[in-house]
């Protein structure tokens, strides 16, 4: 395990998990929304988004974290494990729900200056607010990786799809 892919649902602990990980394995961890999210929470061209991730990539041994379709070629493809954080829907809307709190309460820096805001968690709207996000797109993400676990695109990897976090965190006491 050099090279690792941590994907899942928002709120599933993919950032949690990866920088657990690249310190067990001496890696370096990667946030894909710290590299996409700019100023404003404006998203970086995709061009100039996949040539970060690139070179963030060029390194031994890496843990990123995230589900971005525009680079999945790149992460999926150069990793040599990947992670699939399956927990159910109620489980991970929770987490958000927690964790977002917490952030404005605190006003905790994300990444690049950025926090999360109050008037964000009352709006409907899932591109505003992580918490509708994360209940809106949790089929997606199911969908979606059943379909790789399937399909030749992560036939080269050791993929392991962990359903609760016990599984996450028995497999974190195996690795040496």
């Amino acid at each position: 395990m050099r090279r690792v892919a941590v994907v899942g649902a928002s709120g599933s602990g993919k950032s949690t998990l990866a920088a657990a990980l690249a310190e067990k394995i001496d890696g370096t961890s990667l946030e894909l929304d710290e590299l996409f999210h700019g100023e404003n929470w404006a998203p970086t061209p995709t061009p100039e988004f996949r040539r970060r991730v690139a070179e963030a990539l060029d390194t031994d041994r890496w843990v990123v974290a995230g589900n971005y379709s525009v680079v999945m070629d790149l992460v999926h493809g150069g990793a040599d494990t990947i992670i699939w954080l399956d927990l159910p829907r109620w489980l991970v809307t929770w987490s958000v729900v927690r964790r977002s709190l917490r952030r404005v309460i605190k006003r905790e820096e994300l990444w690049n200056g950025k926090r999360e805001r109050w008037r964000n968690l009352v709006s409907p709207h899932p591109e505003v607010n992580v918490i509708v996000w994360a209940w809106t797109h949790h089929a997606a993400h199911t969908k979606r990786y059943e379909g790789f676990l399937t399909s030749p695109f992560w036939a080269h990897a050791d993929v392991r799809r962990l359903r609760s976090r016990r599984e996450v965190a028995q497999m974190m006491s195996s690795i040496r």
